[in-house]
């Protein structure tokens, strides 16, 4: 599986003007529902916001990526929001996020949501990849590092 053939570049919203957890992933539950990407924006955000209630998705190298199966969705979504400065995520390094990305599947679709995840911290464990999104201060730019990161890395 292939991050970018499941996210868009109106996905992507850089900066994010949230200041912390639940505001920033309300503002990247809107930005899927903008795109039409959703068929129930309060279900899916319930369900993310649910799931970050039982444990932190800030999984250290500036990186969250809050997460949720529900019926809001009925497919894979995907979206990537770079905070103007960076939030507390309670992340396991203790040490702020500056990048978040949101995915959500129906729940019938386990498989591709786990091989998602497994693409999305893969790719973070690219120093080079991290370096640009670092860097990044378009949405363009963001899209254009993954594409740039998974043609390098090769497979789907």
């Amino acid at each position: 599986m292939r991050l970018s053939d499941i996210l868009k570049v109106n996905d992507i919203k850089v900066p994010l003007t949230a200041t912390d957890k639940k505001g920033a992933i309300t503002e990247l539950v809107q930005v899927l529902d903008e795109a039409h990407e959703l068929k129930d924006s309060k279900v899916l955000l319930a369900s993310v916001l649910e799931r970050e209630a039982t444990r932190t998705t800030g999984i250290g190298n500036g990186l969250a990526i809050p997460h949720g199966k529900c019926t809001g969705v009925d497919h894979l979504v995907v979206a990537i929001g770079k905070p103007e400065k960076p939030i507390d995520f309670e992340s396991i390094d203790g040490r702020p996020v500056n990048l978040i990305v949101l995915l959500a599947s129906p729940p019938d679709q386990t498989g591709p949501h786990i091989q998602a995840l497994a693409r999305i911290s893969r790719l973070m464990t690219v120093e080079v990849f991290r370096a640009a999104l670092r860097n990044a201060t378009t949405a363009q730019q963001i899209y254009d590092a993954v594409v740039s990161q998974e043609n390098a890395m090769g497979g789907t």
